[in-house]
């Protein structure tokens, strides 16, 4: 999905105050679950409105090498036609967390072993503690392998059980396990035992797909999960908006001194991204969410903030730069964990917010943010697409921004450069 945008990007400015209704795709969070669900449901499913970005495809792509037929119905939905699972095939992960740990646990359930592999940068993320629990569960992943690339070679059925991890790296450990957990012969139990369990609400939204499926989760104790054995059952689902994939045009709004409308925006979600509410409300937004979706409209100067963003914290790159925008100082806190996303993204944020003459300290969990005049200059985004959106705020009132790679937003939003430039028009062009 390469970019129709300069590399680097001439990040648009805003002519005054942005005045846009925003349509946003699906989510990917849900897509990806449901779309594992599907492959192990027992009749067709159907996914209406999934997010088609590289992620969701990849995604797609490493079920359908396992055997399971997934068909467009019209331009907008999947339908999900789940066959015997095999093995003898090659998994591309990419850059997705979702793909490299929520597909080794189901290729566990294929005959024949399945090859795992990714982009140079996805082979530095952790992998260790979801493969070692599902070696314990029954799951035969030849070696010592702690990270991509690495085989799994599936015996058509894996024992399950019980165990014990440390999902303080990333709650995906924990999902992924779950997710396949109702399929194994003894179904699921996982414990986290370790620091901090980050991005809890990904977790709970693991959860509530399943029970979507008819499995029976037990979540009653605080760090344990139990997935019950059984069927998964088909599933006829419309996707919600992806709600992370709105804070960058929510931001827009307040630092335009502007208003931003998101239809469709849901008044009950287990997405994280639903925490930009109140995030722009602390920083002096007004925020009004109705049946029609939800309004965000700037009320004046930006305040800083000192919040704890471990269960939002795939917001942390929007937020950094609203911080890097406010009249007051910020701290940003923890999301010690996001060092293993795309990239380290507490070291990117604060290199390259300092490029543009921002203020900011990395601390062991977050980011130390004080007012300063911002200037242009290349803002590089090291393959990770938050970091494009980030900048992208920044060039709506920094004169002279230049986002180095616009084309890997193709991870989760592909229509972005388009969608952005599109928001300015609505708001009377761009300079």
């Amino acid at each position: 999905m390469p970019s129709a945008e300069p590399d680097p990007w001439p990040a648009p400015r805003a002519r005054g105050p942005i005045d846009a209704k925003i349509a946003l795709p699906g989510s990917k969070s849900l897509t990806n679950r449901f779309l594992v669900l599907a492959a192990l449901a027992e009749e067709p499913s159907r996914l209406r409105r999934p997010l088609r970005s590289r992620d969701t495809l990849l995604m797609a792509e490493a079920l359908r090498a396992m055997g399971c037929r997934i068909e467009d119905i019209g331009s907008r939905d999947w339908l999900v036609k789940p066959k015997k699972l095999r093995g003898e095939c090659a998994v591309d992960c990419g850059l997705s967390g979702n793909v490299m740990r929520f597909v080794p646990p189901v290729a566990g359930l294929a005959k024949g072993p399945v090859r795992f592999d990714g982009d140079p940068a996805a082979r530095i993320r952790p992998m260790a503690p979801i493969l070692d629990a599902m070696r314990a569960l029954g799951v035969e992943v030849p070696g010592d392998a702690t990270a991509l690339p690495f085989t799994v070679t599936g015996r058509g059925r894996v024992p399950g059980g019980e165990v014990t991890i440390d999902a303080s790296a990333s709650s995906q450990f924990v999902s992924g396990l779950l997710l396949a957990g109702a399929r194994f012969d003894d179904g699921v139990t996982v414990h986290h035992d370790g620091k901090s369990l980050p991005s809890l609400p990904h977790i709970e939204m693991t959860v509530e797909t399943l029970r979507d499926a008819g499995v029976v989760v037990d979540d009653s104790d605080a760090h344990t999960w139990r997935v019950e054995p059984g069927e998964v059952a088909a599933l006829d689902v419309q996707i919600e908006p992806d709600l992370s994939n709105a804070a960058q045009f929510l931001a827009a709004a307040v630092v335009t001194g502007g208003r931003v409308h998101v239809p469709g925006w849901p008044q009950w979600t287990t997405q994280g991204g639903d925490a930009i509410r109140d995030i722009l409300d602390i920083m002096g937004a007004d925020v009004h969410l109705d049946r029609a979706g939800l309004t965000v409209t700037a009320t004046g100067p930006i305040s800083g903030l000192d919040i704890d963003l471990g269960e939002s914290s795939e917001l942390t790159p929007v937020v950094a730069a609203l911080c890097a925008l406010a009249e007051g100082p910020s701290v940003i806190r923890g999301v010690a964990h996001i060092r293993g996303h795309e990239t380290d993204r507490l070291a990117a944020l604060a290199r390259e917010l300092s490029v543009l003459g921002g203020d900011v300290t990395e601390t062991d969990d977050g980011l130390r943010i004080r007012p300063r005049r911002l200037h242009g200059g290349l803002f590089r985004t090291y393959d990770d697409h938050r970091m494009v959106m980030a900048a992208a705020v920044l060039g709506l009132v920094v004169k002279g921004v230049e986002i180095e790679n616009p084309g890997t937003v193709a991870k989760t939003l592909p229509e972005f450069p388009r969608m952005w430039t599109a928001m300015l028009a609505q708001s009377g062009g761009k300079k």
